[in-house]
């Protein structure tokens, strides 16, 4: 039996264009190079690519002000191609969601794209080190009752894949946000219409 660990922006929701809007707008507040900050961020929990340009005291604050960016920009979050029928033919304790956000954006984007918010969502609040360290994956499986093993970890970042294949899960990439170059050493589907149970 085959238990899912999705990762929800850019493999179950489209909020590429509203992350891209929020880390350019809180990039020039802070005369910073958004277009630098956005080659790192794909994948990546906000507070670690915030520390990669922030001394520690200023981390807090501009989280804050990039999530109060994100959630008044909603309206552009829409499901990816197969993602809703894909979710509906689960049963809802066969999957969870791992993902790099917080849990209130990460459940409003779902709730923007009218997908259901999983029984299991695993956020940034829940993990000390994100992707691609393994811990997400590691705990949705544990919350799920089921070894990593009988996991099949669904991403579009290499962050992401990088967690899945360290949690000893089974790793397919949806060429949704990166290039199948990009992609390149995972098994990789154009979206998740290419996916059946």
């Amino acid at each position: 039996m085959t238990y899912w660990l999705f990762d929800i922006d850019g493999t179950l929701v489209d909020s590429t264009p509203a992350v891209e809007r929020a880390w350019r707008t809180w990039a020039a507040e802070n005369n910073l190079d958004g277009e630098a900050i956005l080659q790192v961020s794909h994948g990546r929990r906000a507070v670690d690519t915030l520390a990669d340009v922030l001394p520690p005291e200023r981390i807090d604050t501009a989280y804050e002000r990039l999530l109060a960016l994100e959630m008044a920009d909603l309206d552009s979050v829409v499901a990816l191609p197969g993602a809703a029928e894909l979710l509906a033919s689960l049963p809802r304790d066969r999957w969870a969601a791992v993902t790099s956000g917080g849990r209130e954006l990460m459940s409003a984007r779902l709730a923007a794209a009218g997908l259901p918010v999983p029984d299991v969502l695993v956020t940034a609040e829940d993990v000390e080190v994100g992707k691609p360290d393994p811990a997400g994956y590691l705990l949705a499986a544990q919350r799920l009752g089921v070894d990593p093993a009988e996991c099949l970890v669904v991403e579009d970042a290499p962050a992401g894949l990088e967690a899945g294949v360290r949690a000893g899960c089974r790793v397919i990439a949806v060429a949704t946000s990166h290039s199948p170059e990009q992609l390149a050493g995972y098994e990789v589907i154009p979206d998740l219409t290419h996916l059946k149970i």
